[in-house]
């Protein structure tokens, strides 16, 4: 009789979120999105009904945790793999604030350039996300790996000019890392520019721990072609060649107390002799050290940890504003005269369910975001990765604030931006710091019914900035884009 009640329970519940994807699907396709989200919520409504996250039953189809297919395997291990993946702590995640400063190597009255750096830190499987860095380690075994990987390369160069050559600081590429011993590791490393040029980094590294101390010695031979020196190390000036570089450094953390960590990183760079004889570099040496504090919790070595906070999905509409962040909280808002609208679905995932030991689910959210065509802009598409913490004030009817930061790229910069930032005399960036505000109530609360237990209707604030032309990621600009928008939010 309980079998059967629980059964009968499971598949209203199935019902329920049949009729929510399909009305998803329904307003995406009016939003002209269906091709780019419906693939995942298809693949959502099968995992639920699958069972595969029933804390009663877990011997069904569930996604491996993984490579993220769906598998008709019904074997307990697949099925508590997909639970790993989906309701576990993250392995290891954080948030941090650093201070960069470096030696400008070339002919110039700047001896120095410094960097304001948002670090986010989340790991979970294969995927990794570390500051200025994001990887996925393609092939994994016990003493080796391969990952793929992006990462943004400071380019030194006087503050005044980063703003035009930022572009050509970001590097995709491949990375072999073996394990020699349980401290020693050997990194190779293939990269590229984003117009081709490449360098190849050979890197020799310690792990040392004792106590609240951490270091990570290090040493690399940086072998860079023709192509990439005569640009990064000639600037279309003179044309060194190519060239070996020789780097010492080293990072270093220490625990203040709980998850505050201290933390930083030093190096000094050697030229090779035709680099440090271009007619541009005024030094056979470059130095820099970056300093910064924050929270760190490193699940890697515990036991797998199941959350209370669900996965979501969010779908939002909005519209754009020329007010900024702070009018927009006070309720000052205008209305941008061409009416730009924008689309949004994003994709959450639980990854602690406390910060600070406060009850703050975290999560690592991910996101699409469509800026319609209008009489002044094309359609625009952008893309969204961020860490999301939200606080629920508890009452009659539950209240959630929810903040997220995070690195926001679009394909082109829309006009509500490029009309803020030209008018201040900066160059856009198509690389932003992004953060969103948000605030909303769970409908069940609202309408006294139960079937609308987690789904949530909000407001919130869509932001992306240069960070008060602090950092040269970002194109040292002041100004940005607010966009306000109401979502529907649903908790699995």
């Amino acid at each position: 009789m309980m079998n059967t009640t629980a059964n009968g329970r499971q598949e209203h519940q199935n019902r329920q979120f049949k009729y929510i994807i399909i009305a998803m699907l329904r307003l995406m396709s009016k939003l002209k999105y269906t091709i780019i989200v419906s693939p995942l919520l298809v693949s959502f409504f099968f995992i639920r009904t699958a069972g595969a996250i029933d804390d009663v039953n877990i011997n069904t189809p569930a996604i491996h945790n993984q490579i993220s297919e769906v598998t008709l395997d019904k074997t307990p291990e697949k099925a508590l793999r997909a639970k790993e993946s989906f309701f576990s702590s993250a392995d290891l995640w954080g948030l941090a604030t650093a201070y960069r400063i470096a030696e400008v190597p070339y002919e110039s009255s700047e001896e120095s350039v410094s960097d304001f750096i948002p670090v986010l830190i989340y790991e979970k499987d294969r995927f990794y996300w570390h500051g200025t860095e994001v990887g996925y380690k393609v092939s994994q075994y016990d003493n080796w790996n391969i990952s793929l990987f992006g990462q943004y390369r400071f380019f030194d160069i006087p503050a005044e000019f980063q703003s035009d050559e930022r572009g050509n600081a970001y590097d995709i590429g491949l990375r072999y890392q073996a394990n020699i011993t349980t401290d020693l590791d050997i990194d190779l490393e293939l990269l590229n520019d984003t117009s081709g040029r490449n360098h190849i980094n050979l890197t020799t590294s310690y792990h040392w721990q004792r106590g609240n101390w951490y270091l990570n010695p290090s040493i690399t031979l940086r072998y860079k072609n023709t192509k990439y020196n005569n640009f990064y190390y000639g600037l279309g000036i003179d044309s060194p060649g190519s060239d070996i570089d020789i780097v010492l450094g080293s990072q270093i953390r220490y625990k203040l107390f709980n998850d505050i960590y201290l933390f930083g990183q030093v190096s000094l760079t050697q030229f090779g002799s035709d680099t440090y004889q271009s007619s541009v570099i005024d030094t056979p040496n470059q130095s820099d050290i970056l300093l910064g504090i924050g929270y760190l919790e490193d699940n890697r070595k515990k036991k797998t940890r199941y959350l209370k906070a669900k996965p979501y999905i969010r779908l939002a509409h909005g519209s754009a504003t020329p007010s900024n962040l702070g009018e927009i909280v006070i309720l000052n808002k205008d209305s941008d005269r061409f009416n730009n609208k924008m689309d949004s679905f994003f994709l959450g995932i639980p990854i602690s369910d406390t910060l600070f030991n406060k009850d703050i689910p975290v999560y690592f959210t991910a996101g699409v975001v469509r800026h319609r065509e209008s009489v002044v802009q094309a359609n625009i598409p952008e893309y969204v990765m961020a860490l999301k913490g939200y606080y629920t004030f508890s009452g009659p009817v539950k209240i959630r604030l929810g903040i997220a930061e995070g690195l926001s790229y679009a394909s082109r910069v829309t006009y509500i931006e490029q009309t803020e930032l030209e008018a201040k005399g900066f160059r856009t960036s198509r690389l932003l710091n992004f953060i969103d505000l948000s605030l909303d109530i769970e409908l069940s609360d609202i309408f006294n019914n139960r079937h609308l237990k987690n789904i949530w209707l909000g407001y919130s604030i869509h932001h992306r900035s240069g960070i008060f032309e602090t950092s040269s990621a970002f194109g040292r600009i002041r100004g940005g884009s607010n966009y306000t928008t109401f979502y529907l939010q649903y908790h699995w």
